[in-house]
């Protein structure tokens, strides 16, 4: 391997390395939604999507920086609409 490959190899390793997934619980505190209203979103393309935890399985999380993204992006959008 050469050192540009264990560079880009690295870089990889760190933005996933500050990732944390959520479960659903923690989702509704965050947005204060409720949970059939934030799968509701999800599905509709209108909410960060979800991940599956294991393959074949049903348990689902989300990666706490995009849920943390989407309510700045409703935020923005109310100080955008605030100044128009």
């Amino acid at each position: 391997m050469n050192h540009q490959q264990n560079e880009k190899n690295l870089l990889d390793t760190q933005t996933y390395q500050n990732q944390k997934l959520i479960r659903i619980k923690k989702v509704t505190q965050l947005t204060s939604l409720s949970k059939s209203y934030i799968y509701d979103l999800r599905n509709k393309g209108l909410f960060p999507p979800s991940i599956k935890l294991v393959a074949g399985g049903s348990s689902v999380a989300w990666v706490e920086q995009e849920v943390l993204d989407w309510i700045d992006s409703r935020i923005k959008e109310r100080d955008e609409a605030a100044q128009s």
